[in-house]
């Protein structure tokens, strides 16, 4: 007999057999490419604020450096655009954009993978001038953030390629 609440879980279970018939394997499952990055991966030190929460955040997601066998060199821009202007001309709204160029070396200093990723944030400027260069901190620190997850993001889906 038919039961509407059958189909959500025929509809699961179909799911999930087509998923592993497929040949996909998660990335942190066995087999997969994560534990060939996990605690391998250095960062170029860090110059400005933003890297440090950048290197901050790829330690959280990559491991700490603990036995690096690759070096990550990364470049991060970001740049201020008016976004919201009153009729009187002022500004209430910054929109921060950034990108990330990077690149993956192996051991003997060969390029594994390279690219660039990009995203933005933005801040309001309508409150007082400490809360305005809180704000403006703190979406930086949200863009810096930002731009190590896709960083992560490409060099994991690189993972499956690089030597055990």
């Amino acid at each position: 007999m038919w039961s509407p609440d059958r189909i959500p879980r025929r509809a699961v279970l179909l799911g999930l057999l087509a998923l592993s018939a497929c040949g996909l394997s998660p990335i942190h499952g066995p087999g997969g490419g994560g534990d060939r990055l996990f605690g391998k991966v250095r960062p170029r030190d860090p110059d400005t604020p933003l890297d440090f929460v950048f290197n901050r955040r790829l330690a959280e997601r990559l491991g700490p450096e603990n036995a690096a066998i690759y070096d990550l060199d990364y470049r991060i821009n970001a740049s201020v655009v008016s976004q919201a202007i009153t009729p009187d001309e002022v500004t209430t709204r910054y929109s921060l954009n950034g990108t990330a160029d990077f690149a993956l070396t192996g051991p003997q200093g060969q390029v594994i993978t390279r690219g660039r990723v990009s995203s933005f944030t933005s801040y309001s400027t309508t409150g007082t001038t400490i809360s305005t260069l809180a704000a403006e901190a703190d979406a930086r620190e949200r863009l810096a953030l930002m731009l190590a997850d896709q960083v992560v993001t490409r060099l994991l889906a690189a993972a499956g390629s690089l030597p055990e």
